[in-house]
């Protein structure tokens, strides 16, 4: 497997915050890389080292194969970013735009006016071509900055927050018309959000931060392990308290409580549950369905959050 993204023990302080702790992270190329995180964890900072806007205090990183410290420039030619502003200009029409940008990274006028074409058309815009962006909403804009990060073909692009402040219609738009980019362009994306769903979406792999530190990385269903095993949502009555205590006393069984009128029982790994439901049965309970599933993105991130809060207070 080769990496767009490796990094080993990356830090960076500001004063005495340290807003990247010793940051090991490795990116795969042709994946969209989710890194999660509360507001002010790091996420940011985190692509501003990748970048080279920022320097390093200790560690090291390599991104498409150059150093961040020694080959800033190399990395920034291969790369595309949408960070805290779209950059558009808002006086020139959404053709213009892309068209001002292509010039900047040299693309001769036959490919330029290709590439426009193609970009205006995959996110939606190309009947909108000839008006000027500041008439435009909120997604609009945010969908012609992300055909502005791609306009020079990227290998890497970095997406912060992309759809922070959008509404849940123009969010979904903007799901889809990544994903079909992505999947068109073969590009590595490393996309950071504190936006759970979007994550589950879009992401093959995540990584969870907070305070600077990486708590978690991997492929959801083995970030879903390391916070809790599978869950067993039992659906029924007349749950006896004596037949609970007695699962809950099983090696297998990280936790058991009741859920919204249903009986859910977290185990530490996959293991037979039908001495489990037969306990209950026959201590009276009535059965009406049994259900097993994985924890979604946003339980697992608020153990492995939590986790690491517990930790922290040890």
């Amino acid at each position: 497997m080769t990496y767009a993204i490796q990094t080993e023990s990356l830090s960076r302080s500001f004063g005495t915050v340290k807003a990247v702790d010793r940051l090991s992270l490795n990116v795969p190329t042709g994946s969209v890389f989710g890194f999660l995180g509360p507001n002010g964890s790091g996420k940011t900072t985190t692509i501003r080292l990748l970048l080279g806007l920022l320097d390093a205090e200790e560690g090291k990183a390599n991104v498409l194969g150059f150093d961040t410290k020694s080959q800033a420039d190399e990395i920034r030619l291969r790369c595309g970013s949408l960070l805290e502003h779209h950059g558009l200009y808002e006086r020139l029409t959404a053709e213009d735009n892309l068209n001002f940008y292509g010039r900047i990274w040299h693309l001769q006028k036959s490919e330029l006016n290709e590439r426009v074409k193609g970009l205006l058309a995959d996110m939606g815009l190309w009947d909108r071509r000839h008006e000027q962006v500041g008439k435009w909403s909120r997604g609009m804009k945010q969908k012609l900055a992300i055909a502005r990060t791609l306009i020079h073909r990227p290998k890497l692009v970095f997406l912060d927050e992309p759809t922070a402040g959008l509404d849940p219609i123009a969010a979904a738009t903007l799901h889809e018309d990544l994903s079909n980019l992505t999947r068109r362009e073969g590009v590595t994306i490393f996309l950071t959000t504190h936006n759970l769903a979007e994550a589950e979406k879009l992401c093959q792999e995540v990584g969870v931060i907070r305070n600077g530190k990486l708590l978690a990385v991997g492929a959801l269903d083995r970030l879903r392990e390391q916070a809790g095993g599978p869950r067993v949502k039992i659906t029924g009555s007349n749950f006896s308290e004596t037949a609970i205590s007695q699962i809950r006393k099983s090696e297998q069984v990280a936790d058991i409580h009741p859920e919204n009128g249903k009986l859910v029982i977290r185990l530490k790994e996959a293991t037979e549950i039908a001495p489990f439901v037969s306990l209950l049965v026959q201590a009276g309970a009535q059965i009406e369905e049994v259900r097993k599933d994985n924890a979604n993105l946003e339980e697992t991130f608020m153990a492995l959050v939590n986790g690491s809060e517990e930790k922290a207070h040890v």
